[in-house]
């Protein structure tokens, strides 16, 4: 009995660890929850102004979300994004793009500006 309690306990410490993956080095810097969260300076829309729909996905009617994992700094700038969940046909990469081109509103803490993380899902629809 003990050896299997302690398969179980080396099991579910391993699955822990794994959950606590990291996508990007130091991404541990950077805060989830905080006070006010990250936010793009001129909305949401400011960020599909920055989108042009791939050839490719228009071609082959690809449409969906890119779903994005993006570390913000203290100054509001794009440290790094990653794709979590994606949906090809050049889609994951335009969504990068525009969210690189973008400007945030820095997360706040204790009214202090902090790093952090933010997942945003960008919609891909053809219009028609």
């Amino acid at each position: 009995m003990k050896i299997f309690l302690i398969v179980i306990y080396l099991f579910a410490l391993n699955f822990i660890e794994a959950k606590q993956m990291s996508f990007f080095p130091g991404e541990e810097d950077y805060l989830i929850a905080v006070d006010k969260p990250a936010a793009p300076v001129d909305g949401i829309a400011s960020i599909y102004k920055k989108i042009v729909y791939p050839r490719f996905a228009m071609e082959t009617k690809t449409q969906g979300k890119v779903y994005l994992l993006i570390l913000i700094n203290e100054k509001g700038d794009v440290d790094q994004v990653k794709v979590v969940k994606g949906i090809g046909s050049g889609c994951d990469e335009e969504a990068v793009k525009a969210i690189q081109k973008t400007k945030f509103t820095p997360a706040e803490n204790g009214g202090v500006n902090v790093p952090s993380k933010l997942t945003i899902a960008v919609q891909f629809k053809i219009d028609g």
